[in-house]
């Protein structure tokens, strides 16, 4: 399965001034995958995973000379280390802190040696114990984005043809209709790998179903792992909560129960760090970068993917197969979430990315943008619409009161079209606009296509 991230995985391997690598992002998005994917175009390739192999942490401890640490992982694994043509990979490395420091001494006294370093929940690790500012990089993961579903679905025709189309003109119907089913699809399947996977081998929702319930259960029993055990209860309740509150300002007073913002807060903290969780922050849209002037304690939440969202809540897939139409009215703030995962997905992979909505509450020209990106020196206010999308008075209304927009985006099941400061795009072509806010996506993707 292709992914997005082996563009930059290849990219830091040719690069003469690497660093040791780490890789983040949420459990089971297909870190060691990739990873693992780059280590076949090395001369040899050796993973270390702390979690199935705990005697490896013990060589860490006695001191962090590189030389003495792979002349005895060379021992252990029975495989050859060698500078310059191994990828050593040290997976679930959380669990060996002093693995993190010694990253420092890989790069300043062997670093002709490519090292990556991945874990679950590996965000905790270096929130409490830090990682080798300026000797190291990080490359941050997501869950399959809506091209790389595309692409792992075998449509590279479609795919080719919507990331080569001329936005100034409509794509022509039939793909244009083939394409929002895709992401009737995607909105169902969600991007975590397996699920995806087993929809490309089955066909059937079903497993997909079954994929999601599995990785559910899995990050409640993390709960115990990154939190205090009175701290249990509010986590649960804060990972019930997101999907329900999806599209709207996050508030802890709709939590069901006599619980407090003091004590829910960090339970939401908590599931942003684990990568289950994203907010998207309120900015005035008035200067450059776009978040320049925002208000942290104004958000809405959005949860890692779609599918596991809808699987939280216990929804049927089924209508989004059989009646797609009618599904994107009915979940308006999915879409919506599905635009913010996108957006995230397509930003600069070297950097944790962060999201933006902006919105007027008071009488009488009540408006509100679901997102704001940069493009160039502008901020572009961004709305998602889940069905054609005809009242646009909102967008109308910030770029009257934000001179220095010259252009809104619509996101809607319509084609291409333009009509004057309104730039519509269909739901399949996000990725199109974040061509023109990452300057390396482009050769991601076409990286995705070769």
């Amino acid at each position: 399965m292709k992914r997005l991230i082996d563009y930059s995985l290849l990219k830091w391997k040719s690069d003469p001034f690497r660093m040791p690598l780490i890789l983040r992002g949420a459990r089971q998005i297909g870190k060691t995958f990739a990873v693992r994917q780059l280590g076949a175009t090395y001369n040899n390739f050796v993973e270390i995973n702390f979690e199935l192999i705990p005697r490896a942490g013990i060589i860490f401890d006695q001191d962090l000379y590189p030389a003495r640490i792979i002349e005895q992982l060379s021992l252990l694994t029975n495989q050859p280390i060698i500078p310059g043509q191994t990828l050593l990979f040290l997976d679930e490395v959380q669990m060996v802190p002093a693995a993190i420091t010694a990253l420092r001494y890989f790069h300043e006294l062997m670093p002709q040696l490519h090292v990556i370093a991945a874990g679950s929940l590996l965000d905790f690790a270096i929130a409490k114990h830090g990682i080798p500012v300026g000797r190291v990089e990080c490359l941050y993961m997501y869950p399959l984005s809506f091209i790389e579903y595309l692409a792992a679905a075998g449509e590279s025709l479609a795919l080719a043809e919507l990331l080569h189309k001329d936005v100034t003109l409509p794509m022509f119907d039939l793909l244009h209709d083939t394409l929002l089913q895709h992401v009737a699809r995607y909105l169902a399947l969600g991007g975590m790998p397996q699920a995806v996977q087993n929809w490309i081998s089955t066909k059937t929702a079903f497993g997909s179903a079954k994929v999601h319930a599995s990785i559910l259960h899995v990050y409640r029993q993390d709960f115990d792992k990154y939190a205090r055990l009175h701290q249990i209860k509010y986590v649960e309740q804060i990972f019930k909560q997101i999907p329900e509150q999806l599209g709207r300002k996050f508030k802890f007073s709709l939590v069901e129960g006599d619980y407090r913002k003091r004590e829910l807060s960090p339970a939401l903290d908590l599931l942003i760090t684990a990568g289950i969780a994203r907010k998207v922050l309120y900015a005035c849209g008035q200067g450059i970068p776009v978040g320049l002037q925002v208000d942290v304690l104004d958000y809405k939440v959005i949860f890692l993917d779609t599918g596991l969202a809808q699987a939280s809540m216990g929804l049927d897939l089924a209508a989004w197969f059989l009646q797609p139409d009618q599904e994107f009215i009915n979940k308006g703030s999915l879409v919506e979430a599905f635009a913010g995962q996108e957006i995230a997905t397509y930003s600069a992979c070297d950097r944790q990315q962060d999201l933006y909505y902006w919105h007027k509450d008071s009488a009488p020209n009540q408006a509100e943008i679901d997102y704001l990106i940069q493009i160039d020196r502008h901020i572009i206010p961004v709305e998602v619409k889940s069905g054609d999308g005809r009242t646009l008075k909102s967008i109308q209304y910030f770029l009257s009161t934000h001179p220095h927009s010259p252009y809104g985006i619509r996101f809607s099941t319509n084609n291409y079209s333009v009509h004057n400061n309104i730039h519509s795009y269909p739901l399949y072509a996000i990725v199109k606009v974040m061509m023109q806010v990452n300057p390396l996506l482009q050769a991601a993707v076409e990286n995705l296509l070769a």
